[in-house]
């Protein structure tokens, strides 16, 4: 006795070839949904094609995430607005719809350590990573190391394209530590390089009075913020440490532990 052959077989062998994986795997079980919903045919190619979709979303947030380098996973849902009651929220989502991602413009995010600007800084990038923007994230120091090292093999024009490719670049921890002169020049040429060209993020616990002494020399420094801050967005979060909030009141110590002011005020400039 001949086997029946599964009607469902040629779309298989097709899904294969055209690469739709999702949709081969599922067609049969949502035939068999359809059949009994009475689904249209309208609407069962639309639930394949949507589970395909869906699919390599997936894999692409997870590989690009990856790619991506960032420190953490964390969304902006993660983020508890009520205990930086400084920080604008309905400002913060605006900046989640990534238009100033689109005008290549920047955002700098300052405050003291601990009060979450690394978070909205990897939530920004995952959003970016969603909607499917090239995202490149690192720290100041493993960036200017980076760089330094590629200077010394003579491969820093190859090198530099690792950091002005991404159409957003994410910085942080300006400020923890100072730069000597080739470093701060070195950081000075990526700056300038992505000028009007693509967004740059970055967070830094020092005022922009204080970025004279990050920097080394006062006049590198105003060159970079006069690049960074003519089409940026500024968050200045002036709250509390959660890691600090969370050893007070597990009774560590007490509410004398020092809140470190920032010197620059909380800005936007378009």
């Amino acid at each position: 006795m001949t086997p029946t052959r599964d009607p469902l077989d040629p779309i298989a062998a097709l899904c294969e070839r055209l690469k739709l994986p999702e949709v081969g795997r599922l067609a049969a079980t949502r035939a068999e949904q359809a059949a009994a919903a009475q689904w249209t045919y309208t609407a069962y190619l639309a639930d394949l094609l949507d589970a395909e979709v869906a699919t390599r979303q997936t894999r692409y947030v997870r590989s690009h995430t990856q790619m991506a380098r960032l420190p953490f996973h964390k969304t902006l849902e993660h983020f508890d607005f009520a205990l930086q009651p400084t920080l604008d929220e309905r400002q913060v989502r605006q900046l989640a719809t990534l238009q100033w991602v689109d005008a290549a413009d920047n955002l700098i995010v300052l405050g003291p350590p601990g009060v979450g600007k690394t978070h909205i800084l990897v939530a920004m990038a995952m959003q970016a990573i969603y909607a499917r923007i090239p995202v490149y994230c690192v720290t100041i120091q493993d960036l200017v190391a980076d760089l330094r090292k590629a200077w010394d093999e003579n491969r820093f024009a190859a090198r530099l394209a690792t950091y002005t490719r991404p159409r957003l670049l994410c910085i942080d921890e300006v400020g923890y530590l100072p730069l000597n002169t080739l470093e701060a020049n070195l950081f000075f040429r990526v700056v300038a390089a992505r000028y009007e060209h693509g967004s740059l993020a970055l967070t830094s616990n020092k005022g922009f009075t204080e970025w004279g002494a990050v920097f080394g020399d006062p006049v590198l420094a105003t060159a970079i913020l006069d690049r960074l801050v003519h089409h940026s967005t500024i968050l200045n979060i002036r709250g509390d440490s959660y890691r600090l909030r969370e050893k007070r009141q597990a009774g560590l110590f007490g509410e004398a532990a020092a809140r470190p002011p920032l010197t620059s005020g909380n800005t936007a400039t378009p």
